[in-house]
């Protein structure tokens, strides 16, 4: 099914501006509503701005309406008279060149936080080479100084619905105490990551700014 052209930012402001499912969001902009879930709870996609399907023709407000009153129903994208780019369903990932520089970080990340993946599945999610991933792995990167593990989907070098699948598929293949164990540990980290965000968030009051 054909979805708007800006799924992300589309995403965004049909969370921020109606009371659509996260299902109903995700099917209609093609993401994982888990990945829906994300961009809501600002663990993704931070600084997307809103792209508004009104103004731009992709969806009506009487269908939005009739969906919000219906989970069950499906937002459709409505004819636009602008043709659209042919979709790429072939051929490597692409991506831009001011992302290029970016792919070093987020392999960092899949590395420390997703072990079990495969170098070639690595390669497939990020559109890098065995190569690349074994010298960051090994911090023999020409620019291992300046390399910062960064999460990819943040950086755009992948979906969330691409990286959760590839790691559903490689636990798949191991012992059920091993999938306990990384489950455990992303528990860890997502809490970790909630305590920070929140700690972070706290503003300090006159007396903490006073007090010696």
């Amino acid at each position: 099914m054909p979805g708007p052209l800006m799924p992300q930012a589309t995403a965004v402001w049909l969370i921020d501006n109606t009371t659509l499912t996260f299902e109903q969001v995700g099917e209609f902009c093609s993401l994982h509503p888990l990945e829906v879930q994300a961009l809501a709870d600002g663990d993704i996609g931070q600084g997307i701005k809103g792209r508004d399907p009104l103004a731009s023709g992709e969806l009506s407000r009487d269908l939005i309406k009739a969906c919000e009153e219906d989970p069950s129903k499906k937002l459709m994208l409505s004819k636009l008279d602008v043709p659209r780019a042919a979709e790429r369903t072939k051929g490597p990932r692409y991506t831009p060149v001011a992302k290029r520089q970016d792919k070093p970080d987020g392999i960092a990340w899949i590395v420390r936080n997703h072990s079990e993946l495969a170098d070639s599945q690595i390669v497939r999610l990020i559109g890098t080479t065995k190569t690349t991933i074994a010298a960051v792995r090994d911090r023999t990167h020409w620019n291992s100084a300046n390399i910062h593990a960064r999460h990819p989907v943040d950086l755009g070098l992948c979906t969330y619905m691409d990286l959760s699948t590839a790691v559903e598929k490689a636990r798949s293949k191991l012992s059920s105490e091993d999938r306990e164990s990384l489950e455990a540990k992303d528990r860890a980290r997502m809490e970790a990551s909630s305590t920070s965000e929140e700690d972070a968030k706290k503003a300090p009051s006159i007396e903490d700014l006073f007090r010696h």
